[in-house]
């Protein structure tokens, strides 16, 4: 099957608005509250980017909170994409609602792995298409991303999402449910100061380009962040 005569896989990204102070709070310390939100900015282009390199399916990102960010509008001139609203609730609420807005088999994703490749996408979509009725790329304390042929709650319902188990439970809620799956790769997800130096070392230093690394006091964090929406 040539890749023009391909079941279309739709394209979930969830994305939170870089608002300084709200994003990357762990990186604070050693990127500066702006400088966190400027690569959170920066890896939402890239996944974007990515997402549309791989031309799986059509993509729409869901976007949170629900006041506007000016990146928002950037991404929202790409006719390559839709853009909506994250339903209120956890992460749980957000990927099923998304899941049944896609209304077909789909991929759901969010921004925080700087090594994922269109390839990797390409690979997931395959996945659905001919192997299996889930995909997980897994991260070393949850997964990159997730995607189903078919919508289903109890994958996602009351999970601890703040939890280092929520690939293992996933995984489990998987087998309880009859779901045959993959994992066609594992990546990683900066999250950490320890993520940071690691994204140095794998030689993605252009991500990092031209950000301050001061760091900053919590009376700091406080005062730059941004209003709750």
């Amino acid at each position: 099957m040539s890749r023009d005569d391909a079941e279309a896989i739709a394209v979930t990204i969830l994305v939170r608005a870089p608002f300084p102070g709200t994003v990357k709070t762990r990186l604070a310390f050693m990127l500066g509250v702006d400088g966190a939100a400027e690569l959170e900015t920066r890896l939402i282009r890239r996944t974007v980017e990515r997402a549309i390199e791989a031309d799986v399916g059509p993509i729409t990102l869901w976007v949170s909170p629900g006041e506007q960010h000016p990146l928002f509008d950037e991404l929202a001139a790409n006719s390559a994409l839709t853009i909506e609203q994250q339903s209120e609730g956890d992460l749980g609420l957000s990927i099923y609602a998304a899941l049944l807005a896609a209304d077909g088999p789909t991929l759901v994703l969010r921004t925080d792995c700087p090594v994922l490749t269109a390839q990797h996408l390409r690979d997931a979509a395959d996945v659905l298409r001919t192997e299996a009725e889930a995909v997980i790329i897994p991260a070393e304390d949850g997964y990159i991303l997730i995607g189903l042929r078919d919508a289903e709650p109890l994958v996602f319902n009351d999970m601890d999402w703040n939890s280092d188990r929520v690939l293992v439970e996933t995984r489990r809620r998987l087998t309880q449910l009859g779901l045959s799956w993959r994992e066609p790769a594992q990546l990683w997800e900066v999250d950490r100061p320890t993520d940071v130096r690691r994204m140095r070392r794998e030689g993605l230093g252009d991500l990092l380009a031209g950000i301050d690394h001061s760091p900053v006091s919590m009376f700091d964090q406080v005062m730059n962040a941004s209003p709750a929406a």
